[in-house]
C-alpha cells in the first residue's frame, strides 16, 4: 500500500514543473497546485500527462499492478476565488471522472455543484440509515449446477430511504467507503446474514451457506476478524457456512496485513472466494499464495459463452485451472437454460443468476425456500 503511494507521488511529480506543488490529501488522494498556467486548457494537458504516466504498471514485490486514476480540475479564479470552495469543486469534478469507469479527468462545471450537493445529502441520510433500519438484505440463490439444489445464497445490500426510494449499492457503497461508514454498515450486513442463514437450516433440513461481499476498506479495518467471529458466535452459525467474497482489487494490494487477515479467517473455518474473477488484472499467483476456496466467474464472461467462442474458451480454462488448484467455481449471471447445459458439461460446480432466481428480500426468499421443488428434492 505505502510503496504504491510513494511511487504514485513520484509519477505525479514527474509530470509537473518546478513551481507546482503536489501533496497527499489522505488515503489515495493527491492535491496538485499549478500556478501561472496560460489558461484552463493547460491544466487538461497536465492531467493527460499524469494519466499517461499511470497507464504503465507499477512493480510491487516483483508483481505488476495496474491502477486507475481519476482527476478533477477546478480553475482559479474562474470556478472560485476561495481555496476551500475550489477544493470542493475539484472534488466534485473528480467524482464525475470516477463515474466514467476508467482512468479519466473532468473539469468542474456549475452543474456538478448539484451532484456534490446530492452526495452531501446522501451522506447525511446514510449516517442515520442504520439506526432508522433503512438497510435490508436481499438473497440470491447459489445452486449446485448438476442438480439445481440450493447450497448457499449471496446476501446483497439494499437501502430503502423515504426521500430517495430504493438506492442500489453502486450509488452508495463508494460513498460509504470514502466516508468510513462502510465499517458499521458492513458489520450489520455480516451479523444479519449470519442470523438469517442460521434460520434456513430448520426450514430446509440441511445446512445452507451464505456469501457476503467485503469491501477493501472494511477488510482493512483492524477489528474486522473480530467482527466476523462475533457475528458467527451470536448467530450460532458454523464458520464454514459463511463465505466472504473479496475482489481482485483487494488481493492485488499484496500487503502483509492482507495475507495475515486471510489466513486468520481461513484458520477459523470461514470460506473465502474471489469475486468477479477475470475483470481485474491477473491475480493468478495469488491463488497459490492465499487460502481461497472458491472462484466466482464474472457474469460478463458467462453471458456470452453460447455466442462467443473466446468467452467459452476462457470460462472453460478458468474452471480447469481452478479445479487443478483445488478451488470450487461459481458461474455468475446465468440467465438461460442453455448456459446451464454448457456449465454442466464443463463441470462448473455452482451457478447463480436470474435463471434460478432474482435477488429476493428475506421473507420472499424464505417462501421460495419452502416451496421450491429443486431445493427439497
Amino acid at each position: 500500500g505505502d510503496t504504491l503511494l510513494v511511487e504514485a507521488a513520484r509519477r505525479v511529480s514527474s509530470c509537473l514543473r518546478g513551481t507546482s506543488t503536489v501533496a497527499r490529501l489522505g488515503g489515495d488522494e493527491f492535491l496538485v497546485i499549478l500556478p501561472g498556467l496560460a489558461g484552463p486548457d493547460a491544466s487538461c494537458q497536465v492531467a493527460e500527462r499524469i494519466l499517461k504516466t499511470f497507464a504503465r504498471p507499477f512493480m510491487l514485490n516483483g508483481q505488476e499492478v495496474f491502477v486507475t486514476t481519476s482527476i478533477g480540475i477546478a480553475t482559479f479564479p474562474i470556478d472560485s476565488d476561495n481555496s476551500g470552495t475550489l477544493l470542493q469543486h475539484a472534488d466534485a469534478a473528480m467524482y464525475q471522472a470516477k463515474h466514467k469507469g476508467k482512468s479519466a479527468y473532468a473539469r468542474f462545471t456549475p452543474e456538478m455543484t448539484e451532484v456534490s450537493h446530492e452526495r452531501l445529502q446522501m451522506e447525511s441520510h446514510m449516517r442515520k440509515a442504520l439506526e432508522l433500519g433503512e438497510f435490508e438484505l436481499y438473497f440470491q440463490p447459489i445452486v449446485d449446477t448438476p442438480t439445481g439444489k440450493l447450497i448457499a445464497a449471496e446476501a446483497l445490500l439494499r437501502w430503502n430511504n423515504p426521500a430517495m426510494g430504493l438506492v442500489m449499492p453502486d450509488r452508495f457503497i463508494p460513498l460509504a467507503e470514502e466516508t468510513g461508514m462502510i465499517i458499521p454498515i458492513g458489520q450489520w450486513v455480516i451479523e444479519e446474514a449470519c442470523r438469517v442463514a442460521q434460520s434456513w437450516q430448520a426450514m430446509a433440513g440441511y445446512e445452507i451457506g451464505v456469501a457476503v461481499n467485503v469491501s477493501p476498506r472494511q477488510f482493512r479495518d483492524p477489528g474486522f476478524t473480530d467482527i466476523v467471529m462475533r457475528a458467527l458466535n451470536q448467530a450460532g452459525l458454523h464458520p464454514e457456512l459463511l463465505e466472504l467474497e473479496i475482489t481482485e482489487r483487494l488481493i492485488l494490494d499484496n500487503s502483509i496485513e492482507t495475507a495475515d487477515i486471510l489466513r486468520q479467517l481461513d484458520r477459523s473455518g470461514v470460506r473465502l472466494s474471489v469475486d468477479d474473477f477475470g475483470t481485474g488484472y491477473s491475480a493468478l499467483s495469488y491463488l497459490k499464495s492465499y487460502p481461497f476456496d472458491t472462484l466466482k466467474i464474472d457474469k460478463s464472461f458467462v453471458q456470452d459463452v453460447l455466442s462467443e467462442s473466446d468467452d467459452a474458451s476462457l470460462v472453460r480454462a478458468i474452471i480447469n485451472m481452478a479445479h487443478s488448484l483445488g478451488l470450487k467455481v461459481v458461474a455468475e449471471g446465468v440467465e438461460e437454460e442453455a448456459q446451464t447445459h454448457f456449465l454442466k458439461a464443463e463441470h462448473c460446480d455452482y451457478a447463480q443468476g436470474y435463471f434460478y432466481s432474482r435477488p429476493m428480500p428475506e421473507q420472499q426468499f424464505t417462501n421460495w425456500l419452502e416451496t421450491n421443488h429443486r431445493v427439497n428434492a
